[in-house]
């Protein structure tokens, strides 16, 4: 059968876990195409056998490079051809960003067909505000990065969402507790399998059960957004007592301040009556 889908690039959501979230528009276009561009030949492999789909892979990953990117062009700009990540939607926390800017600025034609994602599907489960949310991809290794990215986005009026793996969940717990006291957090796992769940605390709360139960899988990591008017009750002389027991009054209503988004000198005020 002639193949009916026009030249250019598809962008296409796989499952995140349960091979029944798989779209069948998403079926339609991986038969339709003329490769799958994909960043493990293996793992998309599993998944085009089970879809019942023979198709071409071309093996595009974050160590692909210029001429990787040029010769999947090339193809795209007379044939259609798929871009598939080993989970999830492709472009969030996984390689093709650059070959969809080129492929825009060369008039080639995009396309991107909705589906799994872990951030927003843990988003609508762990019960935090989501008027507003931010993705900030993964936390960086090291401890003070680690901190940092968290301090510079302490103030966003927004849930935040992170990537995070097992091994590392720990020491990022710790860092919300150190950088952004008083926060809620969320821990989802394992989402759209056997045994999914979303648990959610303090961060210390988190880190003795995950102790006595050491997670496995892939984690998203949820942090409540600042300010008591979106965390609910939260006890700002709890926080001033506790930072003030290592910090002069201006110091401890500066630290509250950045973990909360409350006014500085409202603070400092109170922080004087505690002392």
């Amino acid at each position: 059968m002639e193949n009916s889908l026009s030249p250019g690039l598809y962008i296409v959501a796989t499952p995140i876990g349960n091979l029944g979230d798989i779209t069948l528009r998403a079926v339609e276009t991986l038969r339709g195409v003329s490769a799958v561009a994909c960043e493990d030949t293996r793992v998309t492999g599993k998944l085009l056998h089970h879809l019942g789909i023979k198709q071409r892979m071309i093996r595009y990953d974050d160590h692909a490079g210029e001429g990787d990117r040029e010769r999947l062009l090339a193809l795209m700009e007379s044939e259609p051809v798929a871009l598939v990540s080993d989970a999830g939607t492709p472009l969030i926390s996984d390689p093709g960003y650059r070959l969809v800017r080129t492929a825009r600025e060369r008039g080639i034609a995009v396309t991107s067909l909705p589906g799994a994602n872990a951030a927003v599907m843990a988003m609508t489960l762990s019960g935090l505000p989501n008027d507003r949310f931010l993705f900030a991809g993964f936390l960086p290794n090291k401890a003070r990065a680690r901190e940092g990215v968290l301090a510079d986005l302490a103030k966003v009026p927004a849930t935040l969402i992170f990537y995070e793996t097992a091994p590392r969940l720990e020491d990022s717990l710790q860092a919300i507790d150190s950088v952004l006291p008083g926060r809620e957090v969320a821990v989802a796992r394992e989402l759209t399998k056997k045994f999914e769940e979303c648990r959610s605390g303090t961060p210390q709360d988190l880190i003795a059960h995950y102790a006595a139960h050491p997670p496995k899988g892939e984690i998203v990591l949820l942090v409540a957004p600042p300010g008591d008017e979106l965390l609910g009750e939260v006890d700002v002389d709890a926080l001033l007592r506790s930072a003030l027991e290592q910090a002069k009054p201006s110091q401890a209503a500066a630290s509250v301040a950045k973990a909360t988004g409350l006014d500085r000198k409202m603070l400092y005020a109170r922080a004087l009556e505690l002392k």
